[in-house]
């Protein structure tokens, strides 16, 4: 579990990639004081496991799953991470409850600086603009956002980001075009399934179904 504020920007060291699975070694510093073999990282919204460290180096292995579903596969040796360690049971929770389950990836469509923020608009899948809520929650690229605008009809997410986080994470090294991964809100979506689940149980019960178990 991990709750979206970004504690560095790491850099890809070393990519080792076969067709469909990759072994990244990800150059670290803050991080690296507290981790552990078989801790989870967040590696740009990815829940990834630490399987060796060396130094100020760490590696994680990349499925061909994970390949396919997020855009780890885009990424270039040297290039910038946003990484974040697992939350703690006594830590604080500054953003939203984060699985490091990406959903989509989204594509960055535009980029407009406002005095002290920069609006960025996301084009995304259709089937996830149902969880985007207006000053509801989003992960992009492991980063706690909130949802600024939300166009249902032409797929589009906008967010608004604050020079801070701006500077702090890779998303000052964005164009458009570029794609980003997208986790949508946890409990949006366990709420819907719960909800689902409500609405397919009440639907089997039928005339029949009460007669066969001796109801009528």
């Amino acid at each position: 579990m991990f709750t979206g504020i970004i504690e560095e920007k790491a850099v890809i060291e070393k990519m080792e990639q076969t067709n469909n699975a990759m072994v990244l070694t990800i150059q670290a510093n803050t991080i690296m004081k507290d981790i552990h073999l078989g801790d989870s990282i967040s590696v740009n919204g990815v829940c990834l496991t630490v399987t060796s460290i060396d130094g100020h180096c760490f590696t994680v292995d990349v499925m061909p799953e994970t390949m396919k579903d997020t855009s780890l596969r885009m990424l270039k040796q040297g290039a910038a991470v946003n990484v974040e360690r697992a939350m703690p049971a006594d830590g604080r929770f500054g953003g939203h409850f984060v699985s490091g389950h990406v959903d989509a990836t989204g594509t960055i469509r535009t980029i407009t600086p406002v005095e002290n923020a920069y609006y960025i608009t996301i084009e995304l899948p259709k089937n996830i603009m149902p969880y985007m809520m207006v000053k509801g929650s989003v992960t992009v690229d492991g980063i706690s956002l909130t949802v600024f605008g939300a166009d249902a009809e032409n797929n589009l997410l906008t967010i608004s980001i604050i020079p801070h986080t701006w500077q702090e994470t890779v998303l000052s090294d964005k164009h458009a075009g570029d794609p980003v991964n997208i986790e949508t809100d946890m409990l949006m979506k366990y709420t819907e399934h719960l909800l689902r689940a409500d609405k397919k149980n009440e639907s089997s019960i039928t005339t029949s179904t009460l007669k066969e178990n001796g109801f009528i």
